[in-house]
This record gives C-alpha cells, sequence and structure tokens, in this order.
C-alpha cells in the first residue's frame, strides 16, 4: 500500500494506506482515520459498535438517508447498544438548513437526551448533515466525541477525510465552523448506488479538482470513465471505481495533512473554491456545491489561459471532462464581472489580503495566483467571455 510519510521537528507525520482505509498524523499530532466498511449498518459487522464504545449515542440523519437507512441505523443501534443508551433524530437538510440554529436545534437535542460529555453525536448522511453536527459536537460541553457515517460520494471523498466542521451565516459559506476531527469516519460504497445521478456528479467534480492539482493519472481515469458509480449500458468496472474512490481519498488527506489547521492559508485544495462561494449564495443555492466547484474550476481554466499559464488543449482537457460528466461549466445569472470581482476580493480578504487563487497548469499540475492586482478586471472579463464560448461548444458537441 501506498503512504506518504513528513518528517517534522522529529515527529513522524504522514498518511498511512491499509486495507480497510487511512490513517493520518499531523505535524500538530492531530491523529485520525477515515475507514472504508462495506455493509456498516449490518448488525453483525463491529467497525460501527466499536467507534462509539459503548457510550451514549444521539444520532442525526436527513428525511432522504432516513428513508432509505433510517431502519437499518436504528437495527444496528438496537443490536449493538444497550436499551434506552440511544435516539435517531431527522434534521432538515440543503443549504437553507445548514445554519447556527440547526447547530444549537442538534446541541438541544442531545441535551434533551441526556448527552453528557462522555457521550457520542453520529452522523448518517452527506457533508451537511455531517458538518452540522460535527459543529455542534465541537461546541457541545466545549467538545465531544462525534462519528460520521458518510453515505454520498461529496462525504467520502471530501467531508469525511478532513477535519472541518462548519455553518452558513451572515451571507457567507462557512462563516462559523471548528477544526473538529471525528473520532471515526466510515464509509460504505454501496451507499452510492442509491445517490441522485445529481449527487453523484457532485462528488465527481470534486474527485475532479483532485485529479487537475495533483495527479494525471487518475485525470486520465476519468476521462476514460466520465460515467463512473453511475447505474449505465456499460458500468465502470469496481476496481476502477475503488481505485478513483481510494486514490481521491488518499490524495485529500496527504495534501491535508502538513497544514490541517490552514495556518498556511495558500491551499492547493482550494481550487474551485475562490468564486463558487459566491455563485453558491447569489444563486440562492440554485447550484448544488459540487456544481458550483465545477463552475469556479472552468472559469479558474480559463483565467489560467487567458494569463498564459495553460495552454488551450489543456484548459479544454478540464473543462471538457466537467461537461462530459455532466456538469455545469458556466452559470450566466452567476458568472459576471460584477459578481466574480466580488468573489475575488471577498476571498483575498478571507485568506490574509492574498488571493492565492488555485489556478492550473496542466491536468494534474497546478499554481497559486496570489495579488489581487495580477487578476485586472479585464483580463476577468474576456475570461468569462472565453468561458461562455467554450461552454456552448460543449453544450453542442454534447446535443450531437
Amino acid at each position: 500500500m501506498s503512504s506518504r510519510v513528513l518528517v517534522d521537528e522529529e515527529r513522524l507525520s504522514g498518511v498511512w494506506e491499509d486495507a480497510d482505509g487511512f490513517s493520518l498524523l499531523a505535524p500538530d499530532g492531530t491523529g485520525y482515520r477515515s475507514d472504508l466498511v462495506p455493509e456498516v449498518l449490518s448488525p453483525g459487522n463491529p467497525a460501527l459498535a466499536r467507534a462509539v464504545g459503548g457510550r451514549r449515542v444521539v444520532a442525526f440523519t436527513g428525511p432522504t438517508v432516513d428513508r432509505l437507512y433510517g431502519q437499518a441505523l436504528r437495527d444496528y443501534l438496537e443490536a449493538n447498544l444497550a436499551p434506552g443508551t440511544w435516539t435517531l433524530h431527522t434534521i432538515p437538510t440543503g443549504e437553507k438548513n445548514k445554519t447556527l440554529a440547526m447547530a444549537e436545534r442538534v446541541c438541544a437535542l442531545a441535551k434533551a437526551h441526556g448527552l453528557d460529555r462522555h457521550g457520542v453525536m453520529l452522523a448518517l448522511g452527506g457533508g451537511i448533515v455531517s458538518d452540522v453536527v460535527g459543529f455542534a459536537a465541537s461546541m457541545y460541553s466545549r467538545g465531544i466525541r462525534y462519528v460520521r457515517i458518510n453515505t454520498t460520494l461529496v462525504g467520502q471523498v471530501d467531508v469525511g477525510v478532513g477535519v472541518k466542521t462548519g455553518v452558513n451565516a451572515l451571507h457567507t459559506k462557512n462563516m462559523f465552523g471548528a477544526y473538529h476531527p471525528a473520532h471515526a469516519s466510515l464509509s460504505d460504497p454501496a451507499f452510492l448506488s442509491t445517490l441522485p445521478l445529481r449527487e453523484i456528479r457532485c462528488g465527481l467534480a470534486e474527485i475532479v479538482k483532485m485529479a487537475v492539482i495533483l495527479d494525471e493519472e487518475l485525470f486520465r481515469t476519468l476521462e476514460r470513465y466520465p460515467d463512473a458509480f453511475r447505474r449505465t449500458r456499460t458500468p465502470t468496472p469496481p476496481e476502477v471505481e475503488r481505485y478513483i474512490l481510494r486514490t481521491s481519498m488518499r490524495l485529500m488527506m496527504e495534501e491535508l495533512c502538513p497544514n490541517l489547521r490552514e495556518h498556511q492559508l495558500a491551499r492547493l485544495v482550494d481550487f474551485g473554491h475562490t468564486f463558487s462561494p459566491v455563485i453558491e449564495t447569489a444563486g440562492d443555492h440554485r447550484l448544488e456545491h459540487g456544481e458550483a466547484v465545477a463552475v469556479d474550476m472552468a472559469l479558474s481554466s480559463c483565467l489560467a489561459l487567458r494569463l498564459g499559464l495553460v495552454d488551450e488543449r489543456e484548459c479544454d482537457r478540464i473543462i471538457g471532462l466537467l461537461a462530459r460528466i455532466g456538469l455545469p461549466v458556466f452559470d450566466a445569472e452567476t458568472c459576471t464581472p460584477e459578481l466574480m470581482n466580488r468573489a475575488l476580493e471577498e476571498s483575498w480578504e478571507r485568506r490574509g489580503r492574498r488571493l492565492h487563487l488555485v489556478v492550473p497548469i496542466a491536468a494534474g499540475k497546478a499554481t497559486f495566483v496570489d495579488d489581487l492586482t495580477d487578476v485586472p478586471h479585464d483580463v476577468l472579463g474576456l475570461a468569462l467571455d472565453e468561458l461562455a464560448r467554450r461552454s456552448r461548444g460543449f453544450a453542442r458537441e454534447a446535443a450531437l
């Protein structure tokens, strides 16, 4: 199995891969695991019970996941935990419900059901449930354990392998949050078979992100199998999907590890996350997060083209892959010079008055544009025009 090990001030740190998943030890001593657990909700599978460790559990899920897997979780908890030591609650999902009020509601339910400082909050669902419950756990009694079972592709390759939790506030995405590693992060690939197509595409956007910035082999695999994780007439071979899933998880953890709490604000994993917060909020969350990230990546690629950092072929490869997956690459309502300039300014302010805009230089390689003045208004306008033109071209190709 592959691993990347770093040495920092005589402390061994890095990411280790084994048959069950990945272990991370950051230079500051923070350690956690992200596991792939087939049949995680089978009553005979010890993984979740081991993670809970006999503690009182207050669990949360969303309405759709509750309909699909809520009873399986209830059966599991009933079979493996003592009577009266657990409850399961359904909370609203969607970006509009990812709020401080919802985190407070989670805490109120936990308190009403007797969760003390030794208890566990359990999140069953995608990134939003995990973010809200994780943030609630970070606040509750000044921080308690939480366990997440990741049911979406975004949850398994992105949210489920990091330490960030948070909610939207003050008209800003993830304005309030905390670095609070899950005590256990369990992902069952079988959950992906019940995901809607849109959710699969959103997860693939985050995988494309990692491929563009770090791994051309992964990028080439996605080019060959743009329908991965989807039920089609010619399904992607299981070993290819395992490779895509595990490689994405490993790359994300390796990239996070040396800078887990973001003391350094220049981060390659922010590719697709400079323009997308404004695309999401200005569009009233009409686009899902992964869709906004895809538009951001396409725009960043066109900016790189205009700045002479990437050539036409590589720019087209990136935007073309996003389009073949079925992701949007342009949004006329939000991709305006005014809104995208605002996005640059907000990112500049959020990142310590440095832009740290991640742009591709080829599939598998990326760099930073650090100064706000390096992206003049006229260049951004030309990049938007370029993207609109290319998006029309890819739309015509898809229609043929």
